[in-house]
């Protein structure tokens, strides 16, 4: 995922009949397995469910898939998980889904929006407490209009490099996006899946993943697989427009309409409903606020007070503190100055929740509410769900949250086009050259990872046709879907995208 935290920048699952049983090395000692000898896992469990109010019968493949290097040596375990209706139908949806980071395993969106069981916790952005977690059927699960294969790149769940295999031939952009579109390629070719219809989604750094990895599919290489549709929950294309670099004015107009919702969720501000006051903030940002930013410090006089005084009725906070912040408030800040009167710090991820710091006094908050509020829960639901439920068998420590974001390589052209990652092209082209393609854009009101205003200043550049992308809002943060009414809006969107092909 997650590509909201601050800590981070949410195998072929094959329906083989027969299943390996590996002898699973400790991740201390992952160095020492021999690519030669690596004997992929593959355990396939038969369940049923309901899903959008249907019973479905549905195979569940938790597997590895052994990626070779150019001299067939073994350098990557990709595990995936896929949820196949049953009798099969090679003419059926299939949707490619992962979640962030860079680092973040498939957790979030299988345990908490898509899998067919989710953890149950409190969506009101209170805290999940200790265990148990309660692990409950997911009527919300999409298994009644597609089948479903959730992918954790390598560094992330339980997937893994192999003997010597150097990281920075998959750490990165593009070669984080040649290994996915690899392994959806080998999951179509040995489930008999070619001519069914596609569709990719990622969250967070999952919706940058999604771009580059349809680039690598569709545009990369002469060998096609079109899609039908891409689903970005989330979203972060253009990373300068979030960048909270000094001198980047951008990002303080694509976070002006976030911190306008926090500020009226929290009691600081006054709108009649979160859409309403978003929409007017959005306005306000991109105009006189944009104008009077680009300005500097030509900005004088009653010019600079008036927009002052906006800020503070959009943003909640005291004239006093614009004035020494300059009029540019970076996140961190808002987090910790917008209820310091109450002793509280409001979340990054989701920003509904609070949190209390060692003291209140500080610039920023001493943690995110929002990610500890609910990691637990998370982790022990994916540990019980893989290894109790579906029989995966390993000592391996699933990589919830891993720490490849570091090794990352984030270049993906020449030096202009690295003095900031720009995906959003990619959507573009794909878009222009594939007249079936949809994209759905998946936004949480309350989330600062991923501002809903920067995913929409993205999609809106130059050379995105506008008339296949549509835009869903919810009123949670980055995990919409914590929030019973999100998870059940987000289903039903998603469902309806997926029909409308």
């Amino acid at each position: 995922m997650k590509s909201g935290l601050s800590l981070i920048a949410l195998a072929l699952a094959a329906t083989a009949p027969s299943v390996l049983y590996a002898q699973d090395k400790p991740a201390d000692d992952a160095t020492a397995e021999k690519p030669a000898d690596y004997e992929p896992q593959v355990r396939t469990t038969k369940l049923s469910g309901t899903f959008g109010g249907q019973r479905i019968n549905y195979a569940a493949t938790i597997g590895e898939t052994i990626i070779k290097n150019k001299d067939g040596v073994a350098e990557v375990a990709v595990v995936t998980t896929s949820y196949v209706k049953e009798p099969r139908d090679p003419g059926r949806p299939v949707t490619f889904l992962f979640n962030g980071g860079p680092g973040s395993g498939t957790v979030w969106l299988m345990m908490g929006a898509f899998g067919p069981k989710r953890v149950a916790i409190p969506g009101t952005g209170v805290d999940d407490g200790a265990p148990p977690y309660p692990i409950v059927d997911n009527p919300d699960a999409l298994m009644d209009v597609t089948d479903v294969v959730f992918i954790d790149p390598p560094g992330t769940g339980f997937s893994h490099l192999i003997g010597k295999a150097d990281p920075k031939e998959y750490y990165g952009v593009t070669q984080d996006a040649k290994l996915v579109a690899e392994v959806i390629r080998r999951w179509l070719n040995d489930n008999g899946r070619w001519n069914s219809p596609k569709y990719l989604g990622g969250e967070s750094y999952g919706t940058t993943r999604s771009a580059a990895v349809a680039n690598q599919l569709m545009n990369a290489t002469y060998n096609d697989v079109a899609l039908n549709g891409i689903i970005l929950i989330s979203t972060v294309l253009d990373f300068a427009a979030g960048s909270d670099t000094a001198g980047n004015e951008l990002s303080f107009i694509t976070n002006l309409p976030s911190m306008a919702v926090t500020a009226l969720y929290h009691g600081k501000a006054t709108g009649t409903s979160p859409e309403a006051f978003a929409e007017e903030a959005r306005q306000w940002a991109i105009g006189p606020y944009a104008s009077a930013l680009l300005k500097g410090q030509k900005l004088r006089g009653e010019e600079r007070a008036a927009i002052r005084r906006e800020l503070a009725r959009f943003t909640g906070l005291s004239e006093t503190y614009l004035d020494s912040a300059d009029l540019r408030v970076t996140p961190g800040r808002f987090y910790k100055e917008l209820l310091r009167d109450r002793g509280l710090t409001v979340g990054r991820l989701d920003s509904r929740y609070t949190g209390k710091d060692y003291d209140s006094a500080g610039e920023e908050p001493d943690n995110d509410p929002s990610f500890y509020g609910i990691d637990a829960s998370y982790t022990a639901a994916i540990n019980s769900w893989s290894r109790d439920g579906l029989g995966f068998k390993t000592d391996r420590e699933y990589q919830s949250i891993g720490s490849i974001g570091g090794q990352w390589d984030w270049r993906i052209g020449g030096r202009d086009t690295n003095a900031y990652l720009n995906v959003t092209p990619y959507i573009g082209q794909a878009l222009r050259e594939n007249s079936g393609l949809k994209v759905l854009v998946a936004q949480g009101y309350y989330d600062f990872a991923t501002p809903f205003f920067a995913a929409e200043y993205a999609l809106s550049r130059t050379g995105i046709p506008q008339d296949r992308i549509s835009y869903t809002y919810y009123g949670a943060g980055h995990m919409m879907y914590i929030r019973d009414e999100d998870r059940s809006k987000l289903s039903a969107d998603i469902r309806a995208f997926i029909r409308a092909r």
